[in-house]
């Protein structure tokens, strides 16, 4: 199940506090599963939080969500900052989301923008949890890229490779 979380950044929040906020909502959606282990996803959000603090203080997961995937579980994380901020706080939902109950394996899917992919690439492997490849959600013949927020017909392509 596809579904988007926004929280609020600076000036409401300090990186910290809003990767916090983050690695909660994770959390909290995470551990109502009996397959998946809430030290495991502590962990993995503890080794992410520098670069992931960077990512925020940077406005970067403003534009470039964080995805969660852990079937049924598909969840795009982006952050608000600036004048938006406020707004975004009154209207955060920080509550489970629907599904973390059934699902059995999960990623998190980290963005990798300039000049901080280096630092990403490296937090990633610090944990079999954390990738930067892209978060792929497979809908019938539709596949949509997360981080680019792209739709791509795969019938469409095969038909018009076929014209040529």
């Amino acid at each position: 199940m596809l579904r988007h979380r926004q929280i609020a950044a600076s000036p409401e929040r300090a990186a910290s506090e809003t990767w916090d906020i983050i690695a909660q909502l994770v959390l909290v959606t995470l551990e109502r599963s009996p397959s998946i282990l809430a030290a495991e996803v502590i962990a993995a959000m503890d080794a992410a939080a520098p670069v992931g603090r960077l990512l925020i203080a940077g406005g970067h997961l403003d534009h470039h969500p964080l995805i969660l995937v852990a079937d049924p579980v598909y969840l795009s994380i982006s952050t608000v900052s600036g004048t938006g901020a406020a707004r975004a706080a009154a209207d955060e939902n920080l509550d489970p989301v629907p599904g973390g109950a059934s699902a059995e394996t999960w990623s998190i899917h980290l963005p990798t923008p300039e000049p901080l992919s280096h630092l990403v690439k490296e937090a990633a492997s610090k944990s079999e949890h954390l990738t930067i490849e892209p978060a792929l959600k497979q809908a019938g013949s539709e596949a949509k890229i997360a981080g680019n927020q792209q739709l791509v017909d795969v019938d469409a392509v095969a038909r018009r490779r076929e014209d040529r």
